[in-house]
């Protein structure tokens, strides 16, 4: 797989705008519990990898007000709406044009690195995390969110959500080299490099503790963007996709149904020392 963004259409799409502007809304009120943990200094630097249209990077220049926080990515109509929105904070936020595969950053650079909604849509993460810990100061913290699209559910209608998660997870993920259930995967990949403090905690999006219009329009974000390359690079044809997107949405805006994504957050900390 030489491709190393795949979903590139996808994460070009007006769709994704919406939808990490939704998924912020819903995520980080709990995420935010989370980040407060590590021990950074007051005037710490952060790096925000493939940080999208900026919800993120924002938010952690607001959470870290002596911080100076670098977001990067690769689609240019993102970093400029992320400059356009967040130029209040130009003299903390900052946003550039890098790839996380390769970043033109020295190593040891920042003490909190974060990375979030990203691992699941490119190939080889591995290398990805190993260059986001060459960045982190010893000591600093790597902070993660995985996706997997295992760990969505929906109550069963005429259709079974069960199905549509892993067929179009598995075959959408062999097509596009990507492996979509990454939050499972993301612990083994830094205990391997022997990072330490690994932790897994989730963020729960449910109809309980998300307001219900806030998680449809993730689901609708995802129905617009992704509908059509899941009829092509799945079995399930667009018009099925279609249709299960919509029951699920329905069953998110039904006052009596119940729906949850369990959304993993791994962190862990860049070793002092080297291990022996």
């Amino acid at each position: 797989m030489t491709d190393l963004n795949p979903q590139a259409k996808q994460m070009a799409d007006e769709s994704m705008v919406r939808g990490l502007d939704a998924q912020a809304r819903a995520i980080w009120p709990q995420e935010v519990q989370l980040i407060r943990r590590y021990a950074i200094p007051n005037e710490a630097r952060i790096l925000d990898a493939g940080c999208g249209t900026g919800e993120g990077s924002s938010r952690l220049a607001e959470l870290f007000p002596g911080a100076q926080v670098l977001g990067v990515d690769i689609i240019d109509a993102h970093l400029e709406l992320a400059r356009s929105r967040y130029a209040n904070l130009a003299a903390r936020l900052t946003f550039e044009h890098q790839s996380i595969f390769e970043l033109r950053i020295p190593d040891r650079t920042f003490d909190l690195t974060v990375c979030r909604h990203v691992l699941h849509s490119i190939p080889h993460a591995d290398r990805v995390l190993a260059e986001l810990a060459r960045v982190t100061r010893p000591g600093g913290y790597l902070h993660l969110i995985p996706e997997d699209y295992g760990m969505l559910h929906f109550q069963r209608g005429s259709l079974d959500p069960r199905e549509f998660w892993h067929v179009a997870a598995a075959s959408f993920g062999s097509a596009t080299g990507t492996d979509l259930f990454i939050g499972r995967n993301t612990f083994s990949i830094l205990a391997a490099m022997k990072l330490d403090a690994i932790s897994v905690d989730y963020v729960v999006v449910d109809t309980v503790r998300v307001p219900r219009e806030t998680f449809a329009r993730i689901l609708e974000a995802w129905r617009d963007g992704y509908a059509e390359p899941i009829g092509q690079f799945t079995p399930i044809a667009r018009e099925s996709a279609l249709a299960y997107f919509n029951q699920m949405i329905a069953n998110i805006r039904d006052p009596l149904g119940y729906a949850v994504w369990m959304v993993p957050v791994l962190s862990a900390r860049v070793p002092a020392a080297e291990p022996a």
